[in-house]
C-alpha cells in the first residue's frame, strides 16, 4: 500500500486532530489512505492510554520538571555504564601494577573508557526505543529479552571500547560489558516501571536508582576481581 501514498507523510502528531491529514478525493488511492491514516491515529490514541489511563495521570505527567523521555532514561544510563564499571576495572589494574608510571597506558585507558562511555550512551537511545510502550508483555519477556538486549548493549560498547588494547581486549570488553548489561538493564527496568509518570521519569527517581544499580556492580568488580 505504500506505493501508493507516494511522498506523502504519514507522522500523526496529534491523532485527536487529523481532518486536515485526511485526502478529499473520492478516488480509491485517497480512500485506502485515509484508511491507513485512522488506523494509525487510532494506534496513537491506544497507546497513549496505556501509558495514561486516566486525565489526572497526564497531567501530572505534564506537570513534571526535569523529566526524562524513554530514549534519555537509558541513554544517560548507558553513560554511566559505560564511564563507572570500566573505570573502576581500570582503577584496579592501575593500582595494581606500574601503570602510573606509563603515562600512555593511562592515556590509552581513558580513551577506552570515554569510547565505552559514548557507545554505551548511542546505544542506550536505541534500548530506549525497544523498551517504549512494554508495559504489558509477558513473562518471558523480563526472563529472556531483557537480559539478552542487556548482554547485546554491554558487550557492543565493551567490544568497541576494547578494541584499542590491543584488538583482543574487544573480546574479553564483550564478555565483560555483557556481563553488566545483563544485570544492570533488567534491575533499572524493574524500577523504570515502578517510579516512572506514563512516559517519563524524573530525573530525582533516576539518579538515585542509576547511581545505586552502576555503584553495586562497581563493587562486585572490585571486591571480586580485586581478590583474585
Amino acid at each position: 500500500m505504500d506505493q501508493w501514498f507516494g511522498e506523502r507523510s504519514m507522522e500523526i502528531t496529534d491523532p485527536l486532530n487529523i481532518y486536515d491529514q485526511l485526502d478529499r478525493s473520492n478516488t480509491d488511492e485517497g480512500i485506502a489512505y485515509n484508511i491507513e491514516v485512522l488506523r494509525t491515529a487510532n494506534g496513537k490514541i491506544a497507546q497513549k492510554k496505556s501509558f495514561y489511563p486516566t486525565r489526572e495521570s497526564e497531567i501530572v505527567a505534564s506537570s513534571l520538571s526535569l523529566k526524562l523521555d524513554f530514549k534519555k532514561t537509558y541513554a544517560y544510563l548507558g553513560l554511566m555504564l559505560g564511564v563507572f564499571p570500566p573505570a573502576s576495572l581500570f582503577a584496579l589494574f592501575i593500582a595494581k601494577s606500574n601503570a602510573p608510571s606509563e603515562i600512555w597506558l593511562v592515556g590509552l585507558l581513558l580513551g577506552v573508557n570515554a569510547v565505552t562511555a559514548i557507545v554505551g550512551y548511542f546505544f542506550g537511545k536505541v534500548v530506549g526505543n525497544l523498551l517504549y510502550d512494554r508495559d504489558n508483555r509477558s513473562l518471558s519477556f523480563y526472563i529472556f529479552f531483557l537480559p539478552f538486549l542487556g548482554f547485546l548493549w554491554g558487550s557492543i560498547a565493551g567490544a568497541v571500547g576494547g578494541v584499542f588494547l590491543f584488538i583482543i581486549g574487544a573480546f574479553f570488553g564483550a564478555i565483560l560489558g555483557g556481563a553488566v548489561g545483563m544485570v544492570a538493564l533488567p534491575a533499572f527496568y524493574a524500577m523504570h516501571r515502578l517510579l516512572k509518570h506514563g512516559e517519563y521519569l524524573e530525573l530525582k527517581y533516576f539518579l538515585p536508582v542509576a547511581t545505586g544499580i552502576v555503584y553495586s556492580i562497581c563493587a562486585v568488580i572490585l571486591s571480586y576481581i580485586g581478590s583474585v
